[in-house]
């Protein structure tokens, strides 16, 4: 969220930040409401002195003797009460309008990050391992045909029991999944210093706004007891849709103190998206699934390092899939498509080799995104009323959060069936999850269960 004093001072600079988002908000709209606000408050504060300064005489009237002017203070006393009740009630108005439509701005992007429409404008900033990718068979096939040859995805039972856009894992395949958020946590935990949380799946309204994923993302949520197109309050409960939110605001509404700083959780949750804008794309597999694993890091710091920090968050994000020897890249978003909340944002794209691709490397396969980096600064922080106290005698000020996904599962568990694959059909498991799986060197895959068990028999 933007403060209304940098509204208020810096209008072209918020113009400009809505054109780059594409975002339409009526930025006139909020000047005047918020000038409006401001001659209310001062004309309440007016009568609320002058009322007191009559009540004040009062007394001094009833001590005199003078019961006649002390009467004519009463009721000017009263009459000014009245005003101020209705300057005041025409203030808070005004007021839930602004913080209504302050909350519909986007973040101003950082002045370092690159300007652009969309996704064709983003800057390939790093990639590791590509060039030196290990020998594939001559025709690598797509994890979700793979993944029923050896019995470890299930897709059909999977919508049996949830709808489209669900799966099951099983075998060895729940197994991988199982290992790789269990090597993720201890990752983050040992080498990077993280502490771990594991939050409640419900987040209320008031979480889901602190981070801004309400109001302007209402469509991707599942709302628990409602439909998203009824109004809702602080009081409904979302599906998480990511870890971000109920980690970023346990400390919503806090004064934080400069020694806690900084403040590093790692989450693994599961996570829940109804993915409404993106009809179409991806539909076999689970590279768009609605529920996925994912570990999430949040980070807590001063203003000061946030800059530092979001290098570093990157780099340990990456740190995974290195370890995994898997090959990927890192994206900075261009202004037009790093998202409503982020100031900078880097995104981290593993390859998957099976399918040629529009956007994919020149010797076939596609980058699949499995990691958002990214800065917030204050904005956040503003929402959420989350602050710290740089010193004892000075002021509370606001914090800077950043976050990335330390890193999504389902994607990671595609790139190493298609990487690691070999000519017999069987999957190679990385060597730093050999110890989650109980040494297991090689997915060779399950039986068929019912019916199908039979014919192939």
């Amino acid at each position: 969220m933007l403060s209304r004093q940098f509204v208020r001072e810096h209008p072209e600079e918020v113009r400009r930040a809505l054109e780059t988002k594409g975002v339409e908000v009526d930025v006139d709209r909020i000047l005047e409401v918020d000038e409006a606000w401001r001659e209310l408050k001062a004309e309440g504060d007016d009568l609320r002195y002058r009322r007191n300064e009559v009540s004040s005489r009062i007394g001094e009237l009833k001590r005199e003797g003078d019961e006649e002017a002390a009467e004519d203070a009463i009721e000017r006393s009263q009459k000014l009460k009245e005003e101020l009740e209705a300057v005041e009630g025409r203030a808070d108005e005004l007021e839930g309008e602004l913080v209504e439509r302050l909350l519909e701005l986007p973040n101003v992007p950082h002045p370092e990050a690159p300007v652009g429409d969309d996704e064709s404008d983003n800057v390939e900033v790093d990639r590791w391992g590509f060039d030196d990718r290990r020998g594939l068979p001559e025709e690598v096939v797509p994890h979700y045909d793979l993944g029923e040859d050896l019995e470890i995805l299930d897709f059909d039972r999977g919508a049996k029991v949830a709808g489209g856009g669900f799966y099951v894992a099983k075998g060895e395949g729940a197994r991988l999944e199982h290992a790789l958020v269990q090597f993720m946590l201890d990752t983050h935990r040992e080498a990077h210093g993280y502490t771990d949380v594991f939050p409640p799946i419900p987040v209320d309204s008031a979480s889901m706004r602190g981070t801004g994923q309400l109001p302007k993302f209402v469509e991707d949520a599942y709302r628990l007891g409602g439909a998203n197109d009824e109004p809702y309050d602080d009081e409904d409960l979302w599906l998480l849709p990511t870890a971000e939110v109920p980690v970023t605001n346990l400390y919503r509404d806090e004064i934080l103190l400069d020694e806690d700083l900084p403040i590093k959780h790692q989450a693994y949750t599961p996570n829940f998206r109804r993915e409404a804008g993106e009809h179409g794309t991806e539909t076999r597999g689970i590279v768009r699934v609605h529920q996925f694993n994912k570990v999430e890091l949040v980070n807590f710091v001063r203003p000061e390092d946030s800059s530092d920090r979001l290098e570093g968050l990157l780099g340990e994000a990456t740190a995974v899939l290195e370890r995994l020897g898997l090959p990927y890249r890192v994206l900075e978003m261009c202004t037009g498509d790093m998202g409503f909340s982020q100031a900078r944002k880097y995104d981290i794209e593993v390859w998957a080799p099976a399918d040629d691709a529009p956007d994919g490397p020149a010797t076939g396969g596609r980058w699949l995104e499995v990691s958002s980096v990214s800065n917030f600064e204050a904005f956040q922080a503003r929402r959420a009323a989350i602050q710290y106290r740089p010193e004892q005698h000075e002021s509370a000020a606001y914090l800077h959060t950043l976050n990335g996904s330390g890193v999504a599962i389902p994607r990671v568990v595609v790139a190493i069936m298609e990487y690691y694959q070999h000519d017999d059909g069987t999957v190679e498991v990385p060597g730093p999850l050999r110890p989650y799986m109980g040494g297991l060197d090689r997915i060779e895959g399950g039986e068929p269960v019912g019916e199908s068990a039979v014919g192939d028999g």
